[in-house]
């Protein structure tokens, strides 16, 4: 037997283990949630980088598009290296990464920063999910996967807490150049607890099969950006880099058919759990994202919050998330998994229809419950989804498995934030070039017109510089009718979600005795 499965001493180091790679997770979900914080400041001249709208797109965009166009590769090095020498390597880049950033001296660099950033999140992602599943003993497995899951929700609470902090005493790079000593930390963890864990069989590089993959994903994640950024779905930024990605990946899945050490197997999708899993957590990450894009702006909006406040109700998501994921196991042995994912499908769901009904006199408490709900929903979705992908996938495969469960998380959550985009956009425009704007013809110009139909903020600066207090009313109007219809499309989209866990989900996992066995006979056709 090899040194993967033998000498782990798994009982034992399970949890220490289990606790240096949620740490080096939880990263991930901290750095996102402070660079939200931190938008406002990088956009003043006099304490930040002066960056543009454009700028500061990018500045989260590139980091994303290298992250999900990375993943596949990320995966397949860990198998091929091990998830111990993947993770340090992650890490590392990481925190180098996070350490330029601090220092960047224009937008341009801080945006390169954080696509190097995206590139060592791609390779720490599926090697800490890796690590779990192949040293921790099957009966603490789904415990151990809930408590990774959760690292996501407590990332995102403790990220808005921090970067407020350290905004408040230190200048805009320390919410970067804090990740350094963390990072540092992590690593010395890993060394010293982190078996190493390697494949049966050193796996071989499929270089052309990983560039396809970056190349493929990196083209649809760059057009689903753009078409958030209000590009037309048929211009040249959109459709061209959508359709060559595509090409691309398609390239890449035939490549893979007959490639002797595929990036991304297959035969992963045979399992039927795995295949509706990945298709559930794609759904249930775009609908999160979606949503979240909106609410953050209906509560800087017209309830009228600061981005600290709103950030402090948003936090009650962040728990729900935690909460539902460390439930999840006891509500799965009760319901199975198959039901307890479509009840927390079905309780998203039910909090995106409410948004429709919210205005700018709706409780505070009220709107915090729906997201406590709909983060408890999510915790009881991502738990049980990746026990379910991941208990029918073999060690040696298990980067592979990892990744793909990774990739669906962050090109969902591109996707819901590029459709939520989209329905907001388009339905304000048209529902402010329906309105007559007051003060049209005596205060606002053309432009201040243009400038007030481009989005409910720049209409609310406007009104606040011209003391017209009516426009103000009359954007977020059109901003609680363009919420309304992008909240039911986001709904409409959780069901679909619901409907693909009950009819997806039946089959059960594959039994850990039976892994062996089809082990054995995928040994036997690779020889052959």
């Amino acid at each position: 037997m090899s040194e993967t499965n033998s000498g782990i001493g798994k009982t034992s180091r399970s949890w220490p283990v289990l606790l240096v790679v949620v740490c080096a997770q939880m990263l991930i979900w901290l750095d996102t949630s402070v660079l939200n914080v931190a938008v406002t400041t990088l956009a003043d001249p006099a304490e930040g980088l002066g960056a543009t709208p454009a700028e500061l797109e990018w500045v989260a965009s590139a980091y994303t598009l290298v992250f999900a166009g990375a993943l596949f590769a990320g995966g397949a090095l860990a198998d091929r290296f091990g998830p111990r020498t993947t993770l340090l390597a992650g890490l590392a880049l990481f925190g180098a990464a996070s350490g330029a950033g601090a220092f960047a001296s224009d937008p341009a660099w801080l945006i390169v920063a954080r696509a190097v950033m995206g590139a060592g999140s791609a390779l720490l992602m599926p090697a800490t999910l890796s690590v779990i599943v192949q040293s921790t003993p099957e009966e603490k497995r789904t415990r151990a996967i809930a408590i990774w899951s959760s690292s996501s929700g407590l990332g995102v609470a403790v990220g808005p807490v921090v970067g407020g902090a350290l905004l408040s005493n230190f200048w805009w790079g320390s919410v970067f150049l804090v990740n350094v000593p963390i990072v540092a930390l992590c690593m010395a963890g890993v060394a010293a607890v982190v078996p190493e864990l390697k494949a049966p069989r050193r796996r071989q590089l499929d270089l052309p099969g990983m560039a396809l993959s970056m190349l493929g994903l990196g083209g649809l994640v760059y057009g689903i950006i753009e078409l958030g950024n209000g590009q037309i779905w048929y211009g040249p930024h959109v459709l061209l880099p959508l359709l060559l990605g595509g090409a691309l990946l398609a390239a890449f899945v035939a490549g893979q058919r007959k490639s002797p050490a595929p990036s991304l197997d297959l035969r992963l999708f045979r399992q039927p759990g795995f295949t509706a899993g990945s298709v559930v957590l794609l759904i249930a990450f775009m609908a999160l994202a979606g949503h979240l894009y909106y609410a953050a702006f209906y509560l800087q909006g017209p309830r009228g919050l600061s981005p600290a406040d709103a950030g402090t109700v948003m936090i009650a998501a962040a728990i729900g998330i935690v909460l539902g994921s460390q439930a999840s196991p006891a509500i799965s042995r009760r319901l199975t998994a198959r039901w307890t994912v479509a009840a927390g499908v079905l309780a998203t769901a039910a909090t995106y229809v409410a948004y429709a009904w919210l205005d700018g006199r709706t409780p505070i408490w009220f709107i915090a419950a729906l997201l406590w709900i709909q983060g408890f929903g999510m915790g009881l979705i991502g738990t049980p989804v990746t026990a379910v992908m991941m208990s029918g996938v073999p060690p040696r495969l298990a980067g592979a498995g990892s990744a793909v469960n990774s990739v669906t998380r962050q090109v969902g959550g591109t996707l819901g934030v590029a459709m939520a985009g989209s329905i907001l956009s388009g339905v304000y425009r048209a529902r402010m070039s329906d309105a007559e704007l007051p003060g049209t013809g005596r205060e606002l110009s053309w432009a201040a017109e243009e400038q007030a139909r481009t989005s409910a903020e720049a209409a609310r600066s406007l009104a606040g510089s011209l003391r017209l207090p009516e426009l103000a009313a009359t954007a977020d109007r059109a901003f609680l009718d363009a919420m309304s219809a992008a909240t039911l499309s986001i709904a409409a989209l959780a069901l679909i979600g619901f409907a693909v866990s009950v009819v997806g989900l039946r089959t059960r996992a594959a039994r850990p005795s039976d892994v062996p066995a089809r082990e054995a006979r995928d040994e036997q056709v690779e020889s052959a």
